[in-house]
């Protein structure tokens, strides 16, 4: 379990009473008509087996070894929760062509995702979705090139079709492709629930000061079992 309380830990003193002083991080409540976002729950995110991250990454560089597949246990979950009220389910990947060409700027920072870096090909795209959590029909699939779900993509666009008032985001990586989908719901006016425990990035610092820092401006940073509890009923 992944709580508020825990991740003060990773807090000075100074920095806890500066929280409680400001104002930051009132609970902004779900919205009426949600959406489940699920971000890069991706082979290439998660790796093909749960194993150490060290393992991992020598194979899938960009793999949050098993803080992923903790995850996705939670992300099962809140797939099951909105699927029996049949609720608005979306899924991101990554979408680039095989030469890698339409990368950019990724290939400034990540030299392992430079094609003469890059380790060789595995069994599973690194973009495909883990099939343990595999959509289904129905279900939107929503390819992108950035960290945000939002940037360059229709996914404002479909969810003003489905009418949806608000988000429930997991996925990966916390620090990274959730921060940046969360940061632009926000400023698109979504109230946000952020499933902590069903996030996972590289970095437990960074996951943590993310779920911090998400929790303190843009979002309500809660465990998967109180967002299952609370669309429990039916829709």
């Amino acid at each position: 379990m992944t709580t508020i309380e825990s991740l003060y830990s990773y807090l000075t003193p100074r920095d806890r009473e500066i929280i409680e002083l400001s104002g930051y991080g009132a609970r902004m409540g779900f919205g009426a008509r949600p959406a489940l976002v699920i971000v890069d729950a991706t082979y290439g995110f998660c790796g093909d087996r749960r194993e150490p991250i060290a393992d991992s990454v020598r194979r899938w560089p960009n793999s949050c070894g098993e803080a992923s597949w903790d995850a996705i246990d939670r992300i099962r979950a809140l797939l099951d929760a909105f699927r029996a009220q049949q609720r608005p389910v979306i899924y991101t990947r990554g979408a680039y062509r095989d030469d890698k060409w339409d990368m950019g700027s990724w290939l400034w920072k990540h030299a392992r995702s430079r094609p003469q870096e890059a380790p060789p090909p595995s069994g599973r795209h690194h973009d495909e979705i883990v099939h343990d959590i595999a959509p289904r029909p129905g279900d939107l699939v929503i390819g992108k090139q950035k960290p945000s779900a939002f940037f360059s993509t229709p996914l404002q666009s479909y969810l003003t079709l489905l009418g949806a008032d608000s988000l429930v985001v997991a996925g990966g990586s916390t620090s990274g492709c959730v921060r940046a989908t969360v940061v632009d719901g926000f400023s698109a006016n979504y109230r946000i629930a952020v499933a902590a425990d069903a996030c996972f990035d590289r970095l437990q610092s960074s996951h943590a000061m993310s779920l911090l820092d998400m929790h303190a401006k843009y979002a309500d940073v809660l465990d998967t079992a109180e967002i299952v509890g609370h669309f429990g009923a039916p829709a």
